[in-house]
């Protein structure tokens, strides 16, 4: 959740984030003596110098303030200057609660820049710290293991700090336990947390407590986005608008939007009609000031305006695009767009100012947003409009995925089908809008899976999304969110009570334990998977399953457990007649059976593999098999029938034409006839061996040589 800007840049726009092109760079205003106290902050001893100690771990600078303080800005204001960057044009550049980083300067006390992260989402949920940490990460260019947990990841923030000195900023803290784990055991490093309170539990933190701005620089804030006629007419209205602002940044940031948005209103007419609105008594008295005038701005816009405001609550991350915001008001995306940049000049979104802009809503306004909705649409047009805007989402990843498949396939002829405003012109847009909307499309199957009344449109939307992941990025490097989002596949299931979903979900989750080195973890799943495949009398399911508890014994050494679950495996596929899956049990089989010294049974397997690929019209493979078959005679001291069962290989793979597999085989024979006193016969396969890969080697590569030579 960040907070509104200390300063405004344009006379239509307030907050920091929203400077259009040509216009005059933006400025912060005040909190003069607030960074003065912060620099000193750093200066000063800690109590592990004061001890005599050396410090073990990063200083940590608190800005406490209520959301609409300006703390965020003035957070990136003071890291900026302490980094000779320009942090707050990486603000600018950036939409809502996500992530950036800052390139250093390469020189001064943080030469390697800032990074920058949110610990509290919009809607006012903390931020798991294993995102966190993985956001971190992946700000730094470190790869992310899927399904690592927040002890390995805090782990691997800590050991990727302990290299480089630069600012972390934590936004939006709740308390101690969302930072502690994030904090760098490296001096070097400076940490600035902004937070509503003080991190009890973080020693040697003093926090810096923000109120309102100072008469001056509010007033300074107000002329930025409305002028400085209208200041001058009746500076002394000015100064008391800004009072009824509290010197909130956010509050003045929107009663100046709104002075800008009417011309002819006076200063002295907007604060005349803010001074009579009530206060809520709920509410704090320090939130008042910006409830009222965010009352203010939203009541003077015309009703569908306001509903397409209100329904933007609804917006996953607190980030809305023109498609968002048509589904879920039912409008056109023209008109969705244009209602959205006038709400950018009324400072009540932030936009990243590209092409296709992306729309976000500030987090000191997301609460109040909230509760409008709920106070004045009805729950069921609530729920509808949610709908809508899950269905549009489904439908553009369809598009973002069709489009990266070859022309005539059936993915692109049902994209020709869909309305113009929803295909991609090409896979690398495509590709650029998924990873300018990922953090959205992830939070909104978080969403949808969490709010339980749409399931189906939720299982529809997670697997569009894994497929255009998958599609544009790869299952290597997009299996962290591949990860999470087929968790969220198998909490759909266990809530429906869906057997094959379940067994689905948890084989891939187990493949990816599997492959991260997690085996004991992804043994419990395959097992589990196999329970739920039998439930749903899924046969594929529960065959993959038993294959896949069959490899896990077998990574863990345990070979006569994994002969078993193969046997298994292999006797339902015997009973469904899948020859190719036949031919890869009894190889795995034969493996098996090979490291655990059974070389009678390893090369009955071998054998039987052998014929199944024959079987299957597949020449290499039956060579493959032959060439391990080979191997276990060798290992059983048949080094004869070795030579013979290699020989027939090498023929297999030379009908093949899979030149790599005979050169290794005429190595194999090589390697053989020296065993057996055959020195003349073995250098001729070798000789062979090498003259197959310089065949196979490119023509440049061959013209290198030569000329070397």
């Amino acid at each position: 959740m960040t907070d509104q800007a200390v300063d405004t840049s344009g006379p239509a726009k307030a907050p920091r984030t929203e400077e259009p092109s040509g216009a005059a760079p933006p400025r912060f205003f005040g909190r003069e003596r607030e960074l003065k106290a912060l620099r000193a902050d750093i200066e000063r001893a800690g109590l592990d110098t004061l001890a005599g100690r050396k410090a073990p771990r990063a200083r940590v600078l608190l800005i406490a303030g209520r959301p609409g303080s300006g703390r965020s800005a003035l957070a990136e204001e003071l890291a900026g200057a302490l980094t000779g960057t320009d942090a707050a044009g990486a603000a600018a550049s950036a939409t809502g609660a996500l992530p950036w980083a800052v390139p250093g300067t390469g020189s001064g006390d943080y030469p390697d820049g800032v990074l920058r992260v949110g610990l509290t989402d919009p809607g006012g949920e903390r931020v798991p710290t294993e995102r966190t940490a993985g956001e971190i990460l992946g700000l730094l260019g470190v790869a992310v293991p899927p399904g690592a947990d927040q002890d390995e990841l805090s782990e691997m923030v800590r050991e990727a700090l302990a290299v480089r000195r630069l600012v972390l900023l934590l936004d939006d803290a709740a308390d101690a336990e969302q930072v502690d784990p994030l904090l760098p055991e490296n001096p070097d490093c400076l940490v600035l947390a902004t937070a509503t309170g003080p991190l009890t539990g973080i020693p040697d933190v003093r926090p810096c407590t923000l109120g309102g701005l100072e008469k001056g620089a509010a007033v300074r804030l107000l002329a930025r986005a409305i002028g400085q006629v209208r200041i001058t007419v009746d500076p002394r209205t000015a100064e008391a608008l800004a009072e009824e602002c509290g010197g909130q940044p956010a509050a003045l940031a929107l009663v100046g939007g709104l002075l800008a948005a009417h011309p002819m209103a006076s200063v002295a007419d907007v604060a005349g009609q803010l001074h009579e609105l009530p206060d809520s008594g709920e509410q704090p008295t320090g939130a008042r000031p910006l409830a009222r005038v965010f009352r203010l701005v939203h009541d003077s816009l015309p009703q569908a305006a306001a509903r397409i405001l209100r329904l933007l609550a609804l917006a996953p991350a607190g980030l809305a695009d023109a498609h968002t915001a048509s589904a879920l008001a039912g409008c056109s995306v023209s008109a969705a767009r244009s209602t959205l940049d006038d709400f950018v000049k009324l400072g009540l979104l932030r936009t990243d100012g590209a092409a296709h802009p992306q729309y976000a809503v500030p987090g000191c306004l997301a609460p109040m947003l909230l509760a409008l909705l709920e106070d004045r649409d009805r729950p069921g047009e609530i729920q509808l409009a949610r709908a809508r805007m899950l269905e549009r989402t489904v439908r553009r990843l369809q598009a973002c995925r069709a489009v990266t498949e070859p022309e005539g396939s059936t993915a692109r002829r049902k994209l020709a089908g869909l309305p113009r405003s929803l295909r991609f012109p090409s896979a690398e847009e495509a590709g650029a809008w998924l990873r300018v909307r990922q953090p959205a499309l992830l939070a909104s199957a978080r969403l949808a899976v969490a709010d339980g009344e749409l399931d189906t449109l939720a299982r529809r939307l997670v697997a569009a999304l894994v497929r255009a992941l998958a599609a544009h990025r790869g299952t290597e490097e997009a299996a962290p969110e591949l990860y999470g989002l087929h968790g969220l596949v198998l909490d759909v299931a266990l809530r429906r009570e869906l057997p094959r979903e379940q067994a689905a979900a948890l084989l891939n989750l187990a493949d990816l334990d599997a492959r991260t080195g997690r085996t004991r973890e992804a043994l419990t799943r395959y097992r589990a998977a196999l329970d739920a495949g039998k439930a749903a009398r899924d046969l594929y399911a529960t065959g993959r399953a038993m294959e896949s508890v069959g490899g896990a014994y077998e990574e863990l050494g345990d070979y006569h457990r994994a002969a078993d679950w193969y046997g298994r495996a292999l006797s339902q596929r015997l009973t469904q007649g899948e020859r190719a899956d036949e031919a890869r049990l009894y190889g795995r089989l034969g493996a098996v059976h090979t490291y655990a010294g059974r070389y009678g049974d390893a090369l009955r397997n071998w054998r039987a593999a052998a014929s199944g690929h024959r079987r299957l019209g597949d020449p290499a493979a039956q060579a493959r098999a032959l060439s391990e078959a080979a191997r276990v005679q060798e290992y059983a001291g048949r080094p004869h029938d070795s030579l013979q069962t290699c020989r027939e290989a090498v023929e297999l793979a030379r009908r093949a034409g899979d030149v790599r597999l005979q050169a290794a085989l005429q190595l194999r024979l090589a390697d053989t006839l020296d065993r057996l006193g055959d020195p003349a016969a073995a250098g001729l396969h070798r000789g062979a061996a090498d003259r197959l890969l310089g065949e196979e080697a490119p023509a440049y590569e061959i013209r290198s040589a030569s000329t070397e030579k």
